[in-house]
């Protein structure tokens, strides 16, 4: 039997985890690749030598577009955010593996999103043609207030049904998407060049994107780990419009 829920034992969160966790990834690891067409096995000539040599080399590729030498690398990255986030990443699925806790097999732990003061929380416009403004002091009370009370009654029927021995993926149907949950996602920095693209707001963007802030949360931090990792393919990536080749 599961025991007695507390409200206390709620947490509210307005930020997300990334971590990066395991890489094998290196700006040399585009250039072995890319060479082999016209070097073969003395390609494997660039392991040792020092990729920035060869920056123009990753900046024509990148501007041309010959994007599979960018697919020769592994970054692991741990993600702790709210459910409604991992429904849109999980639309990208090309050169991605997930695997996500599982609310069948574990008792879901009671940590909510509740947005921050910085959250914009008004859209203006229809869509294709909208913008995000902060909202006021009162409606993010209501916004704070509301969704605690959600929360919190959720997860006390969540946990009454555990109680009286309900298994937990039915039990599970009555909890919120502002949920967090956590998982590993694994990529190669074409399909996370895809990702950023679509998934971040910026300026030098040759195709501008809006996306859910929240999600833009997880690709900031996810460009960031890259970016120290492969600073020669980033400064191409954002050189040449921050679109994947």
């Amino acid at each position: 039997m599961t025991d007695a829920f507390h409200e206390s034992e709620i947490r509210f969160r307005s930020d997300v985890t990334v971590e990066l966790v395991k890489h094998s990834a290196g700006d040399q690891d585009v250039l072995w690749a890319a060479r082999v067409s016209t070097a073969g096995e003395k390609s494997l000539d660039e392991l040792g030598k020092d990729p920035e040599r060869s920056k123009g080399l990753i900046n024509y590729l990148m501007r041309d577009r010959h994007g599979s030498p960018f697919e020769h690398n592994s970054m692991t990255f741990f993600v702790s955010a709210p459910i409604f986030v991992f429904r849109e990443f999980h639309r990208h699925r090309v050169g991605w593996s997930y695997n996500e806790e599982s609310g069948r097999y574990r008792e879901l732990q009671p940590v909510f999103y509740v947005p921050g003061e910085e959250r914009k929380l008004v859209q203006q416009g229809k869509p294709g043609a909208y913008e995000f403004v902060a909202g006021s002091a009162e409606q993010h009370k209501v916004v704070g207030e509301a969704t605690r009370e959600a929360y919190e009654q959720a997860y006390r029927a969540y946990r009454e049904m555990l109680g009286e021995g309900v298994a937990r993926e039915v039990a599970r149907t009555v909890l919120p998407v502002g949920l967090y949950s956590s998982m590993y996602a694994t990529c190669n920095a074409r399909s996370l060049m895809h990702f950023l693209g679509l998934r971040t707001r910026h300026d030098g963007a040759a195709y501008p994107s809006f996306p859910q802030r929240e999600i833009e949360m997880v690709a900031e931090k996810m460009e960031a780990a890259w970016a120290e990792l492969m600073p020669l393919t980033y400064a191409a990536f954002n050189a040449n419009g921050r679109v994947a080749p």
